[in-house]
């Protein structure tokens, strides 16, 4: 697989443009992360609720235990220390409650904030990386001989516009089918150049 290209110009912009991507990717998850530990820290009250109403609930239930033990009027003693300690124990269910949402809200926001903004740059830079990979592993294989450029040369004919060619020769059809080896040479350069080769083999 051909990754990169091998004129120098070319080759040094998409070895910027893929480090550009690569930090753009770390910056967007430091800033994923960056909303996601702040909204979690919003939920900093509530786990505080949850964890003094679940003590102040224990405390309650503990005091009631032992006022029952009481003898006669144990049980009617411990009654409101037992309502007591089950309105503690809603409370820090509530809180816990408050701790997840917030939670699944820190984590969808975390995930929204990297993922939208690295998508769309993987969607747009991706594609074109893979069609330059394809087209250079693919082209990279028919430039070995003189019998190659001259399909890089026809292909330059059928896909450059009329100006680039005129610049290459008066006859640049006729210079090919005469076989004109300055020419073709010429052709086929400017072909390589869209995949990102250069020829290996100088015409004679």
């Amino acid at each position: 697989m051909k990754l990169y290209a091998d004129a120098p110009g070319r080759r040094t912009a998409q070895i910027v443009a893929d480090l550009l991507v690569v930090a753009w990717i770390v910056l967007w998850a430091w800033a994923g992360t960056a909303v996601h530990d702040g909204t979690s820290a919003l939920a900093a009250p509530a786990r505080q609720t949850d964890e003094s109403a679940t003590a102040m609930a224990g405390q309650l239930r503990d005091v009631g235990g032992r006022i029952e033990e009481a003898p006669l009027i144990g049980d009617e003693l411990a009654t409101p220390f037992d309502r007591a300690a089950d309105a503690s124990e809603g409370i820090a269910a509530a809180g816990r409650s408050s701790v997840e949402a917030v939670e699944q809200l820190a984590v969808v926001l975390g995930l929204t904030t990297a993922l939208v903004p690295i998508l769309v740059a993987l969607a747009v830079h991706l594609p074109r990386r893979w069609r330059f990979a394809r087209e250079a592993t693919a082209g990279a294989r028919f430039i070995d001989s003189a019998d190659d450029l001259d399909l890089f040369a026809l292909r330059a004919l059928a896909n450059q516009p009329m100006r680039v060619l005129a610049a290459v020769s008066d006859d640049p059809a006729g210079d090919w089918r005469r076989q004109d080896a300055a020419v073709v040479r010429r052709l086929a350069e400017l072909e390589l150049a869209d995949v990102g080769l250069r020829p290996r083999h100088r015409l004679t």
